[in-house]
């Protein structure tokens, strides 16, 4: 059965208050098997037949906002996609560069051809970025919380929605699914 990450953006940060264990009973009760979280932060692995899996995003976010009273943006990959991730990170290539300063954007889709080149190279930092697909990959050597590539800053000037993880928790949701 095809395995799937769900990751859930702003989840258990700015007032976005939502228990793993009630969450698992949603997925669960959606016919998703082998539902399990890893940290409060909104990182949902999976199985499900195709069938189960059909409109997954949009149900997802329509039961969470009925269930949970919370706007959420679902953002999906499946097993191969992820393994993809970690293997196309060119930032890993490029250098020494230590690998807790790293992170993933996840986008909801590519951003349009126009604006892929929208998102401005800051001349006084130290952060760099590559976008590849629906993900960009980032280098934050003064720390996530400084940088200027920040989330929201990806989705407003690259007009799509996001969700960012660090490389670490992106490499131990490859590992829980391999694990099955």
């Amino acid at each position: 059965m095809p395995e799937y990450v769900v990751l859930l953006r702003g989840i258990n940060v700015g007032g976005k208050s939502l228990k793993m264990g009630p969450l698992v009973e949603l997925f669960e009760a959606m016919n998703l098997r082998e539902v399990r979280t890893y940290i409060q932060s909104g990182n949902v692995l999976f199985s499900a037949t195709a069938k189960d899996a059909g409109n997954i995003k949009e149900r997802l976010q329509a039961r969470i906002a009925e269930q949970f009273g919370l706007e959420v943006t679902v953002i999906l990959r499946t097993r191969e996609e992820l393994r993809k991730v970690i293997e196309n990170n060119s930032l890993l290539e490029a250098g020494s560069r230590e690998v807790e300063r790293m992170h993933v954007t996840f986008l909801e889709e590519e951003p349009k051809a126009g604006l892929r080149g929208a998102l401005p190279v800051v001349k006084n930092t130290l952060d760099e970025f590559r976008i590849a697909g629906k993900e960009v990959y980032l280098y934050c050597p003064g720390g996530y919380g400084k940088t200027v590539y920040s989330n929201s800053n990806l989705e407003k000037n690259l007009g799509v929605k996001a969700t960012t993880r660090n490389w670490r928790t992106v490499n131990k949701l490859f590992e829980m699914m391999a694990a099955g």
